[in-house]
């Protein structure tokens, strides 16, 4: 968006963007989804969910920008955003690398805004992390009733494999493929990661289906959020992997 005068007014369809922007200019968000949740105490109107935003309402804020993402957003409600005039930046991000360039693009390209401290942070933090000692393979459950898992071609799979965690589906043919709980158990696995989103995995639900594997119960938003989260994200997440042994 070079060259185009600085949006005053931000919709936000993505949790992470939404913090991202907040952490830099909060004042330009007109509007949020209901799961964006950070920062906390955020007072801007919502606009419904990642997959079911209110088109109309959104439009009727008019923003000079609506910021969403391929995955997170279907391609109809974009399409319906674009036909009623707004303008869509849509990201991509399936690895950390895509992440620094997308949040340059949103934030600096898209938003007009200065680059922010905290995207040097962590950039650093990811390429000073330290050699993983030896690499493990894990199982990535992202939901159950069905069983769903982490596939090929995810930013937390990226994310996971920089801590030495390979995941067991990495090469496997979906993105979030549906597998057996039988299957997940019966796999060369070494651990199953449970974060707690998008199902709220907990202490209570979810490792008693993998009794042969230690689980590392992690955040949902610092191993899936690309934004202010990721500076702290790899000395939060090594921690909690290293717990599961």
């Amino acid at each position: 968006m070079t060259g185009h005068r600085s949006p005053r007014r931000v919709v936000s369809l993505v949790p992470s963007l939404t913090e991202a922007v907040a952490a830099c200019a909060p004042e330009l968000l007109a509007g949020v989804t209901d799961w964006c949740s950070h920062p906390a105490g955020l007072d801007v109107p919502r606009i419904g969910g990642t997959k079911n935003p209110d088109v109309g309402g959104i439009a009727a804020l008019a923003p000079d920008l609506v910021i969403a993402n391929e995955e997170e957003n279907r391609p109809q409600d974009l399409d319906a955003l674009r036909a009623a005039g707004l303008t869509v930046l849509v990201t991509e991000v399936r690895t950390l690398d895509q992440a620094w360039g997308e949040l340059a693009r949103v934030l600096v390209a898209g938003c007009g805004l200065p680059r922010p401290e905290w995207l040097d942070a962590a950039e650093t933090a990811w390429r000073e992390l330290p050699l993983p000692a030896g690499e493990r393979t894990a199982v990535v459950p992202v939901w159950r009733r069905p069983w769903m898992v982490l596939g090929r071609d995810t930013f937390a799979g990226d994310v996971l494999a920089r801590l030495g965690v390979r995941n067991l589906y990495a090469d496997h043919a979906d993105r979030y493929p549906r597998i057996p709980l039988d299957a997940l158990n019966s796999g060369a696995a070494d651990l199953v990661v449970l974060p707690d989103e998008p199902y709220r995995f907990s202490a209570e639900d979810g490792p008693e289906a993998f009794p042969g594997l230690p689980a590392a119960l992690v955040s949902g938003r610092y191993l899936t959020w690309y934004g202010p989260s990721l500076v702290r994200a790899p000395a939060v997440l090594a921690q909690a992997l290293d717990g599961a042994r």
